[in-house]
């Protein structure tokens, strides 16, 4: 199950440059293609805000 970003992110960018395989896209709230995501969950664990969870 692919991870997902909440309206908690404030697109600070750390989830960006852990992500393997480059699932995850910029914007005012960032957002992690689920076709893409391969559920490492190293977004989640850099997070400063906890906006990343399992969907």
């Amino acid at each position: 199950m692919a991870y997902v970003i909440t309206e908690d992110c404030i697109a600070c960018g750390t989830c960006i440059d852990e992500c393997p395989v480059g699932a995850i896209s910029e914007g005012d709230i960032y957002s992690i293609n689920p076709d893409t995501c391969t559920d490492c969950g190293t977004c989640a664990d850099v997070c400063p805000t906890e906006a990343i969870h399992q969907a």
